[in-house]
């Protein structure tokens, strides 16, 4: 078995985690359920990618969603704020609950996804300066007035670990920002519309060692405000900066719970298969 306790451990990063990964600091409380997935198909015409999919994700945690390629790990993540529905040919049955509502049939897809943001696998900056592509939910949703506007996106950034690093070249085109930079500037894009959940697909995939890095110590400082639901085949990101995890395979989820639980003692042999390096 893998001895990945010195992973999940305070010291990674220097970052202060829970002493049991997966569980409040407060003794006896169970973590609030955010997002409820129940028994979730979906196809892309003949193409049967999620099946009979069950995952419960609590609320101010990061939760992350491995496995290997092709699994249908972003798959799952788009449903969360039915990014799928704008793909042709998609069937989906069963439920996704947002804090109870079923975001199928009881809410608004536009305010879904003002309060469910995401960042993808590469940056994808709109090409406009650093201050409109913070401003540019803001403005959708006729978020404050212009000075609101602006004390809006400087918390943002601020949040975002950039603020320091851009508050001199907010006209500067966004494309004038390295990878690592223009990530989190996509994460404050996705922030300044004061979401409540926040989906990353695979978000360090396309950035070098030192900007992971930065990205995974942001990511563990924002689950105090947020809940966070990662997508990576990078087992050991999976166990840096999560408390729970799920294991999806072929379409199937496999096995769910507290990281340290899944990655020290994993109840499937598929599980224990994919931690070990025998596929993936």
């Amino acid at each position: 078995m893998l001895n990945m306790e010195d992973r999940i451990t305070t010291e990674n990063h220097g970052l202060n985690a829970p002493a049991v990964p997966g569980r409040s600091e407060n003794p006896g409380q169970t973590p609030v359920t955010r997002i409820e997935i129940e028994h979730l198909d979906l196809s892309f015409g003949m193409n049967h990618v999620l099946k009979d999919c069950c995952l419960a994700i609590p609320s101010n945690s990061v939760t992350a969603i491995m496995g290997p390629s092709g699994c249908g790990k972003s798959t799952l993540l788009r449903t969360i704020n039915r990014m799928n529905d704008l793909v042709p040919n998609v069937s989906i049955t069963g439920r996704v609950l947002v804090d109870g509502k079923d975001i199928f049939t009881d809410v608004d897809v536009l305010e879904l996804r003002k309060r469910v943001g995401m960042v993808f696998q590469k940056p994808n900056p709109f090409p406009k300066s650093i201050l409109e592509n913070v401003a540019f939910g803001l403005r959708i949703h006729r978020m404050g007035s212009r000075a609101g506007i602006a004390a809006r996106v400087e918390r943002a950034l601020r949040q975002a670990n950039l603020w320091d690093e851009v508050k001199d070249r907010l006209h500067d085109n966004a494309f004038s920002l390295s990878g690592g930079q223009q990530q989190r500037l996509c994460l404050a894009r996705a922030m300044a519309v004061e979401p409540e959940i926040i989906l990353l697909d695979e978000p360090a995939s396309a950035l070098d060692p030192l900007s992971t890095a930065k990205l995974e110590e942001l990511i563990v400082q924002l689950k105090q405000d947020y809940t966070i639901v990662i997508v990576t085949h990078n087992m050991q990101q999976a166990a840096r900066v999560s408390e729970f995890c799920a294991f999806l395979m072929l379409g199937e989820m496999v096995e769910t719970g507290p990281t340290a639980q899944v990655f020290t003692k994993p109840r499937d042999k598929r599980t224990e298969d994919f931690l070990t390096g025998r596929f993936g």
